[in-house]
């Protein structure tokens, strides 16, 4: 969750800008020139956004600056903010109409990213603009989803660890964690005295998630695994040298600072937090709502539009449930149903082992059914892994986090192993080809890897595109052989069903007054997700307005546009050049999205209708 640098040729840091010299030609076309102006920028601006968050050049594969975190003071705040400003003014100050199709695309869509990011800091949203999954608010700065107690640990599990000066990175990222847990509290703090914090009831985990980072002996800490076993090119006298100056780091610098922040989440912040779940009661809430479903849904409908799409989609999964419920021979209502798929033994593993054999395996047999369907494949490759024990009780029931090509760091798939009663196996079909392939680890490698892009369009992560593609993929399963079995087809349509619920309760939540109580129960008659999956699911659409939305908007529009391209290309209707084609320019918003498979496929009907070549005569 919950969100490659092929600019950044490893091991070097930053690219080189070329000098107006070299790349401004006195005889050049104003295409060119405009072309190269737009170049140069996005690379400057690419490079100071990946310098002031390095936690982002870590989890892209970027080196340089793996030994900090971001700096989030008020100060470095403002000056990103300003930056924000100047950036925007000198993009506009290039000449758009001389640029190509491809070149106005890309201007289009960076100035559209810088607007919207913009936008956000009216709310006091963090000013990042290649923000993925959530959109910060720097006054909301922790919550069970998100926060220094989660930012730790994922950013050094995927710090490299082959040189020496990449522990000594470590190292100086542990040191560092004081200072940053100081930052997160005076945000805490600003947001205490604007009333602006996340509700209450949501915060009820986030003390044990510090705590449970904090052990007597560091070499027991996750945080430290990479000093465990050092790889040979490592001396033996550094390898002694840098895991004392790891314990030594741990003890002095990130357990004080762990054990500060807990203490000042337990008696100065969670009490004094809002009992309100809406973001419509916070400052200018219901402004901030509207952008945030704007952000991500990538359309302009309204909070109240998408509430009766969903109680539409509600009632339509609702009848397809009863037919596949009818297709197994059980007799009974839903909830008498879901009662016996969380009961029988059948449905369940037996250890947390088990389960991620269980994982492994499944995807293992969608990989090569993908040539069917997908035309142009990643190189990539991805994993399984289980959920971090730390915050498995928080997260929900799985995640992708992608990998970095630059580096060679594969994506994985994460898996949730706590409270296995609660993780039945008739949801792991569905689960896998979303988070999988050829859901998230497809779709978002695909998007690394692509040649001859700016860097800032391999990582856009439009919410509706990326989860609405996750989503529409879980409805492929019958061309890649999976479903055969109707518990497993129910378990889609209950994952489906779950997606349309977001519509009706984030929307309910956050604009119509709907109380937590309401949203729980509305999951419970309208699906048979486990209890602990809605409780979690709730609370996540309550600290994370809007960013629920993407899914089913996007998915709907994806399936929206295939049935118009089939329904336009009859018989020439080609499944993996569809794909190809959503999938062929990276993430993008859904009304350009709709622009480009248009595109495709009145190029397939010009194709289609071309006169033959003559033939030439045979000798």
């Amino acid at each position: 969750m919950f969100r490659c640098l092929a600019i950044l040729l490893f091991p070097s840091i930053l690219l080189a800008l070329p000098t107006p010299a070299a790349s401004q030609s006195k005889t050049a076309s104003p295409a060119v020139n405009a072309s190269k102006q737009l170049q140069r920028f996005l690379v400057k601006d690419w490079n100071y956004w990946v310098k002031e968050y390095p936690e982002f050049a870590t989890s892209i594969g970027v080196a340089g600056y793996n030994n900090r975190w971001a700096d989030i003071s008020p100060e470095a705040i403002k000056l990103r903010t300003t930056h924000l400003h100047s950036a925007l003014s000198e993009l506009e100050s290039i000449p758009r109409d001389p640029l190509n199709a491809e070149d106005r695309l890309t201007y289009d869509l960076y100035r559209r990213t810088l607007q919207s990011a913009i936008e956000g800091t009216k709310f006091q949203d963090d000013p990042f603009p290649f923000s993925s999954v959530s959109l910060p608010s720097l006054l909301r700065p922790v919550n069970q989803m998100e926060g220094v107690q989660q930012t730790v640990a994922q950013v050094i599990a995927l710090m490299p660890a082959e040189r020496a000066s990449d522990y000594e990175d470590i190292v100086a990222r542990l040191r560092g964690v004081p200072k940053l847990v100081d930052q997160t509290i005076a945000e805490m703090q600003e947001g205490l005295r604007e009333h602006n914090t996340p509700p209450k009831v949501t915060l009820r985990d986030v003390p044990k998630q510090v705590t449970d980072q904090i052990f007597d002996d560091p070499d027991e800490s996750p945080l430290l695994a990479a000093f465990q076993h050092f790889p040979a090119g490592v001396p033996a006298a550094e390898q002694s040298r840098l895991h004392e100056e790891a314990r030594a780091a741990y003890r002095e610098s990130f357990v004080p600072a762990f054990q500060k922040l807990h203490d000042f989440l337990v008696s100065a912040y969670i009490p004094r937090c809002a009992e309100s779940i809406a973001m419509g009661d916070l400052p200018d809430g219901a402004a901030n709502y509207a952008y945030n479903v704007r952000w991500h849904t990538t359309t302009s409908l309204t909070p109240q539009q998408i509430h009766q799409i969903g109680l539409d989609e509600v009632k339509r999964l609702r009848a397809e449930m009863d037919r596949v419920i009818a297709q197994t021979g059980f007799h009974g209502t839903l909830q008498e149903f879901g009662q016996f798929l969380h009961t029988d033994p059948r449905f369940f593993f037996n250890s947390a082992d088990d389960m991620l054999i269980y994982y492994r395996d499944l995807a293992k047999r969608i990989d090569p059914e993908l040539p069917g369907i997908i035309g142009k494949l990643p190189r990539l490759t991805y994993g399984v892994k289980a959920v971090p024990a730390a915050v498995a009780p928080s997260q929900t029931m799985a995640y992708y986090q992608p990998g970095a090509p630059p580096i060679g760091r594969p994506g994985w798939f994460f898996v949730n192993t706590y409270d296995l009663p609660q993780r039945p196996k008739w949801e792991s079909e569905s689960l896998a080809l979303h988070e999988s392939v050829p859901g998230h680890h497809l779709q978002i490698s695909l998007a690394q890897e692509m040649q001859g892009m700016p860097e800032f369009r391999k990582q856009l992560e439009y919410t509706a595109y990326i989860e609405g593609w996750a989503l529409y993929c879980e409805t492929l399963g019958e061309e890649v052989g999976l479903y055969r079995d109707p518990y497993m087809k129910f378990g889609q349509i209950n994952d489906e069903m779950w997606r349309a619920i977001r519509l009706v309760v984030d929307t309910g939540i956050h604009s119509m007054g709907w109380t937590r109580e309401q949203a729980l129960q509305y999951f419970r008659d309208n699906s048979v997700l486990p209890e602990r999956d809605i409780v979690v699911e709730v609370d996540r659409y309550i600290v994370w307005p809007g960013q629920a939305l993407g899914y089913k908007i996007g998915q709907m529009e994806i399936r929206r546009l295939r049935n118009e391209s089939e329904s336009a290309l009859g018989e020439r209707f080609d499944e993996r050049a569809f794909h190809d084609s959503v999938l062929g320019a990276g993430a993008l918003p859904m009304d350009v999205l709709e622009q480009r498979v248009r595109a495709w496929v009145d190029a397939e009907k010009a194709r289609s209708t071309a006169p033959s070549a003559p033939k030439t005569a045979e000798r």
